[in-house]
């Protein structure tokens, strides 16, 4: 089993979901398919949302911990980047360039 760093960097999440995919046997699946998993994963976070702010769901329906999904989500980012072969630190950088160049409203 691949063991994480005590104080990961985002690169090394990213190699952490790479090693994990293929112990795990998903290392094959298509981005397409990763794609569909996060949001199938969102929308369980929204879920997880509307039952710490006390919305209404169906009470047969299995509802995870906000923290499991957002982790969840994570993982598929660090997947489908991966996939890309996308430098996850180096493409919010590049982002964050971006949008501070942009005029935003409050």
């Amino acid at each position: 089993m691949p063991e994480l760093k005590q104080t990961p960097s985002l690169a090394d999440f990213q190699h952490y979901v790479a090693q994990l995919e293929v112990e795990r046997g998903f290392a094959d699946q298509p981005v397409l398919e990763k794609c569909l998993l996060l949001g199938e994963e969102t929308g369980e976070l929204f879920k997880a949302v509307r039952k710490s702010q006390g919305i209404a769901i169906d009470p047969n329906s299995k509802v995870g911990e906000v923290g499991d999904e957002l982790a969840d989500i994570f993982i598929y980012l660090c997947s489908i980047a991966n996939r890309y072969e996308i430098d996850l630190e180096q493409a919010f950088i590049a982002k964050e360039e971006k949008n501070k160049l942009r005029c935003w409203q409050k």
